[in-house]
């Protein structure tokens, strides 16, 4: 069952330029892994420091796999040290349960 995965970051406004190169690196890197199906990266219109970032994997296992990578843990250390905080993320299935 695929999964998507809620990424948010809120961008403090001086740093924008440097985080932008390290979302592409991060976007090209996902998208050789084992399970990645799509992303897409958003910009809050009420609230311009803030970044969603929606992520599709074939399953929870390859998301966390991707998210344990030792390549993904390094972009995302520099991109937590811009931020001057941690990363928020949600994982959601497509099964409902009762």
């Amino acid at each position: 069952m695929s999964v998507k995965v809620l990424i948010t970051r809120t961008v403090p406004a001086d740093k924008g330029r440097d985080m932008l190169p390290l979302f592409r690196e991060m976007r090209s890197l996902a998208t050789a892994q084992a399970g990645y199906i799509s992303g897409e990266t958003l910009k809050s219109h009420d609230r311009p420091d803030v970044f969603l970032v929606i992520s599709t994997w074939e399953s929870a296992a390859d998301w966390e796999a991707w998210l344990l990578s030792k390549e993904r843990q390094a972009i995302q250390v520099k991109i937590d040290a811009l931020l001057g905080g941690k990363t928020q993320y949600e994982l959601f299935d497509y099964r409902l349960r009762a």
